[in-house]
């Protein structure tokens, strides 16, 4: 079958890898359909490692995906072949304590497709734990079942916030992730999102979108303006999904007293605390990595009016084109969200 090869640093190929054979007990093998880039894939090809994973042999990219369940393994009841299905792409260790005390998105043996050596779903086929393959409603297009991974990041962190109806909530960085944290968040009973950027064409992108504001950072300071706007109190959550160093200069004074922060965004230097200030206006900090216990619930709201995760896919390449896929990627056109590639 055909796969996307990262073959080392700086070089990937479409490539013939052996068939999987059956799935064994409490597997699914999976037809894919469609796979989002993401980042971190094309941090994988243009550096060969994130952090301490490292890319020391050819390794299968993608781990935003949905497809057609061909076979199921023994003992598993609740999927059937045709089934549309959507894959959490992290799978830990049962037997690890990470995972007995609830934690299982940061076990350190977690298997996650993609990070080194684990090989992802840019493939003909998979085979996947069933206990980590959702089935999706019609409601769902193959195109959105493979944007529940990052929405599912987005779920997390409205989760980690302890959202209340009514919050005003505030997002820094319209990325991706940033895109998926509002909606998640509005969806989860905030009033109103603001949500900053640089990038004008990407808060062009929210228009329309009700109860989520756009603030152009380059124009007016996003704490400034929530404070304008709540009688001087400010949003009870931030959430900083840029990971861009400065957000974090002036991040401590934008929650309202009490309120809390979301960090979400990973930075690649050292960013400034001022602890001072947090202690101060009593702010709660809470961090996310990944996600947990929330991958069908992402699902089961995705399929509901109140998301449309449809809108924010901005074009899909042939499997064939995959590696033009991610050079669009890498031209960083403001104006992309999600590129998604049909197999």
């Amino acid at each position: 079958m055909r796969a996307l090869v990262l073959q080392e640093k700086g070089r990937m190929a479409i490539e013939e890898i052996p068939d999987l054979g059956g799935p064994g007990p409490g597997e699914v093998k999976i037809a894919m359909h469609t796979v989002g880039i993401c980042a971190s894939d094309v941090h994988y090809l243009t550096h060969g490692r994130i952090g301490p994973f490292v890319v020391e042999a050819p390794m299968v990219l993608g781990h935003e995906g949905s497809g057609t369940v061909v076979a199921v393994g023994e003992g598993v009841s609740h999927l059937s072949p045709g089934d549309r299905v959507a894959m959490e792409p992290g799978v830990p260790d049962l037997a690890s304590r990470a995972v007995r005390e609830g934690n299982y998105n940061v076990d350190p043996g977690v298997r996650f497709w993609a990070t080194p050596p684990v090989h992802g779903c840019l493939a003909d086929e998979v085979i996947h734990p069933a206990a980590y393959t959702f089935r999706l409603p019609d409601a769902l297009s193959y195109a959105e079942g493979a944007m529940i991974e990052p929405f599912s990041v987005g779920m997390f962190a409205a989760t980690r916030a302890q959202i209340s109806p009514g919050d005003v909530a505030a997002v820094i960085g319209s990325g991706t992730i940033g895109i998926m944290i509002a909606l998640a968040a509005r969806a989860g009973g905030a009033s109103r999102v603001y949500v900053s950027d640089v990038l004008p064409q990407k808060l062009g992108l929210l228009d329309g979108l009700d109860g989520i504001i756009p603030v152009d950072a380059t124009q007016e300071d996003l704490g400034e303006r929530v404070r304008a706007e709540t009688d001087g109190w400010g949003p009870q959550v931030v959430f900083e999904a840029s990971g861009a160093a400065p957000a974090y200069r002036g991040l401590w004074s934008i929650p309202a007293p009490g309120g809390r922060i979301v960090l979400v965004g990973m930075p690649v230097s050292d960013v400034p605390f001022d602890v001072s200030t947090a202690a101060a206006r009593g702010l709660s900090i809470e961090t996310v990595f990944r996600y947990k216990n929330v991958y069908g619930k992402a699902i089961d709201l995705a399929a509901t009016d109140a998301v449309d995760l449809g809108r924010f896919v901005t074009e899909t390449f042939a499997f064939d084109d995959a590696t033009a896929a991610f050079d669009r990627f890498l031209e960083g056109r403001p104006t992309d969200v999600k590129l998604q590639i049909r197999l």
